[in-house]
């Protein structure tokens, strides 16, 4: 660590001047002791240090750099357990705070400039940019940004989440931005590349394998903990954190992007190119191009694909949202065919439905059509759960509705209206009355109900079908007699008017 040189200044000057120890300048000064006695013995000063109690760990030290030697990575709590058992007793603590300044450092290790030729490689990896709110849904704003090694053009692409198929997207656009194709594109080990590795036994994912073999380049992922060979897309994702994020207000991602795409071919690209100062990104980048591969004549496929099973209703479940279908196609298995824009629902090459796709969370996305072809479906289902009701409770009802249904009559509001009576009059009264108007050859409601009047004359009249107040208070309200006193005012002053 580098010290200020006023600071330095400060030490040697209570040192030498006011013949101050170590401790009261570490103190006074706020810093560290160790930084005092170092400042000091560059200078070539005799740091005055008090003489120190003898550690209670120094016996044990031998042991302890002979263990570490052995073992650089065992714990700190594991090595206090082996020194309590040999006579140690000190706290955990200290004795940890001690270890830390024993245990063996790596050695520094220095790393070769990296140089690649125009048009032979490009980098590229996810960067994480917070949370954006779309409705009630919190979703990640990652960043793909992949980096041409040469002449260090940036490709910056904001997705709202790090999923599979936006890999693919962040991968073809960039190639269609540029025009062209770097031979190798260098990953870091992140699953979206590569599945599993164990040594230099790699498995790539299988998508990325059939991107690398549309567009021609090499998929090459770098070894484990060695981020310095994927350094210049690490300092692009830095640079795009200060220099274009930061302070940065958009609208939504669409707007986001659009300011992305203006700043890479602004200011990204005019400035300086790290492989030569005297040009910038735009010119190293138009002097790569030629060295470019080209393009293939089609795009490679990004859409997302997901087999989804229907429950009872008619909705499709896709990404936090339930999305429409026509009601004949519940309780199957369909096909869910989506891109940034659109939502489409297949039943094998048939196209059901096509949504415009919804980032929120937790809504429904609904043609109309499939609504009301589904609410003109229960209605003709109710028709013919009253009908068979009708039919069960009186047989005879049934010869009445095909005579209706003879004359045009419209059945579901035939049935409604004698499933009515059949509720106030009862079983047997309804019975006789539906023979009562097959009998006059009347088969309509009007009828039956006819018949039913002719029935109760002389008789209980039936309950209204007029339900009562459902609290007790209602019920029971007591209705208080009008004073007539004021209609005696009034003949007494009419009388005196006659006077």
């Amino acid at each position: 660590m580098t010290i200020a040189p006023d600071l330095t200044a400060q030490i040697l000057r209570y040192h030498h001047a006011e013949r101050w120890p170590v401790g009261t300048i570490s103190s006074q000064l706020k810093v560290h002791r160790d930084t005092v006695i170092r400042v000091l013995t560059q200078a070539g000063a005799s740091p005055i240090i008090p003489a120190q109690r003898p550690s209670g760990v120094t016996p044990y030290l031998p042991f302890i750099e002979q263990t570490l030697k052995q073992f650089p990575n065992l714990t700190a709590s594991r090595l206090h357990a082996m020194v309590v058992e040999r006579g140690y007793g000190g706290r955990p603590d200290h004795f940890r705070h001690l270890i830390a300044r024993h245990r063996p450092r790596p050695p520094a290790e220095a790393y070769l400039r990296l140089r690649t030729l125009p048009g032979e490689q490009c980098q590229c990896d996810w960067g994480h940019f917070g949370h954006i709110k779309q409705g009630q849904a919190k979703r990640p704003l990652m960043a793909f940004v992949m980096v041409l090694s040469w002449s260090r053009r940036i490709f910056l692409r904001f997705f709202l989440g790090a999923h599979m198929e936006n890999f693919l997207r962040g991968h073809v656009q960039a190639f269609e931005s540029w025009g062209a194709v770097p031979r190798v594109t260098l990953y870091d080990n992140l699953k979206s590349a590569v599945l599993e590795r164990k040594g230099q036994a790699i498995r790539f994912n299988p998508v990325v394998l059939a991107l690398s073999a549309h567009y021609h380049f090499e998929p090459r992922p770098v070894a484990p903990a060695r981020g310095n060979q994927k350094g210049r897309v690490e300092r692009s994702i830095r640079y795009i954190r200060d220099n274009f994020f930061a302070a940065r207000t958009f609208t939504d991602i669409d707007d986001l992007n659009a300011q992305a795409d203006a700043w890479v071919a602004g200011a990204s690209s005019q400035r300086p190119c790290p492989e030569d100062a005297k040009i910038t990104v735009h010119d190293a980048f138009e002097q790569e191009r030629p060295s470019l591969m080209a393009l293939p004549a089609t795009p490679f496929s990004c859409d997302e694909l997901r087999a989804v099973s229907v429950g009872k209703t008619p909705y499709v479940r896709f990404d936090l949202n339930d999305y429409s279908i026509p009601h004949t196609h519940v309780q199957r298995s369909l096909t869910v065919h989506a891109d940034l824009r659109e939502v489409r629902i297949l039943d094998g090459q048939q196209v059901l439905a096509t949504h415009r796709r919804c980032w929120d969370k937790g809504q429904q996305i609904e043609v109309e059509a499939h609504v009301e072809e589904l609410v003109q479906h229960k209605r003709a289902g109710r028709a013919h759960r009253d009908t068979d009701r009708l039919v069960h409770a009186i047989p005879q009802i049934q010869t009445l509705l095909k005579e209706a249904a003879k004359r045009g009559e419209p059945l579901g509001r035939t049935a409604s209206q004698l499933q009515e009576l059949l509720n106030v009059h009862g079983r047997t009264q309804m019975t006789a009355a539906v023979a009562d108007a097959l009998n006059r050859g009347v088969p309509h409601p009007n009828a039956v109900r006819m018949a039913l009047e002719r029935q109760r004359q002389g008789q209980t009249p039936p309950p209204l079908g007029v339900a009562l107040p459902e609290h007790v208070r209602e019920r029971d309200i007591a209705v208080r007699p009008h004073s007539l006193s004021g209609y005696d005012q009034l003949i007494g002053d009419q009388g005196d008017a006659n006077d």
